[in-house]
């Protein structure tokens, strides 16, 4: 499938459930590409609920466990009054996790995570923190120029391997706008994402970036834009995929 598929006006846990929906009208399963823009943030807990039991089933990592690897929002709740604390915080903890992740046969981590590559990445004059030099180029009013304001955790130097299934990084950049209006959009491209383990996960991790971001810089958040080249049906059948739908669908309805 190449025809763009566009999600729009619903909250992100209706979003995600209309992503599930398209697998049902098409040949394969890969949606490419797939554009979800969301205004609500609010979630269907009945919907999350559903899922996550379905993903407990299944041994599969949680929602909260995929949204804490692009934006820890458990840690930074800890630290509200002081930015700075928090990322050094999360810095001194990701040691410990890719250490313990050294010993560990899923080794899901020892690459790196998402945010700790958005606030420590590797550069030609130490780690860079990029969350923190967009926040204060944009509060500085330093660069005007709107492509400035974009962060990547991709690196081609340690990511560029072969294999079927790399696992880490799917998410390649995010970029920050702010509107005339003096209000954040935020947008993450994706190369490929999967709908049933990650995409609900991955979208609320964003979220709360974006609304981390919004909230130090003292405007709304008003946007969220997920690109994303392939959109993968991943470990789920058609079946299953049909099954899981119609029963969060029945939850978010009852």
């Amino acid at each position: 499938m190449t025809t763009p598929t566009l999600i729009q006006d619903l909250n992100l846990s209706e979003s995600w459930l209309k992503v599930l929906e398209q697998y049902d009208c098409i040949p394969g399963q890969e949606l490419s590409p797939l554009i979800v823009t969301i205004t609500d943030f609010e979630e269907n807990e009945t919907v999350r609920k559903t899922l996550d039991e379905d993903l407990l089933k299944r041994n599969k990592q949680s929602i909260q466990t995929v949204s804490e690897t692009i934006f820890p929002l458990s840690l930074q709740k800890l630290f509200r009054n002081d930015r700075q604390e928090f990322y050094e915080e999360y810095k001194a903890n990701f040691k410990r996790i890719k250490k313990l992740d050294l010993r560990s046969k899923k080794r899901r981590n020892g690459r790196g995570t998402y945010f700790q590559r958005l606030i420590d990445y590797p550069g030609t004059d130490g780690r860079l923190n990029q969350i923190e030099n967009i926040i204060q180029s944009i509060q500085d009013n330093k660069n005007n120029r709107r492509s400035r304001y974009q962060a990547t955790t991709f690196n081609p130097i340690t990511d560029s391997l072969d294999g079927p299934y790399l696992g880490f990084p799917c998410l390649q950049h995010v970029t920050f706008y702010v509107t005339k209006e003096n209000g954040l959009i935020l947008n993450g491209f994706y190369a490929m994402q999967h709908i049933y383990e990650k995409a609900y996960g991955n979208w609320l991790g964003l979220i709360n970036l974006g609304k981390f971001v919004s909230a130090e810089l003292g405007i709304p958040f008003e946007r969220f834009n997920c690109f994303v080249s392939i959109e993968k049906l991943d470990t789920l059948t058609k079946a299953g995929a049909r099954k899981l739908h119609s029963q969060a669908s029945k939850d978010l309805n009852s």
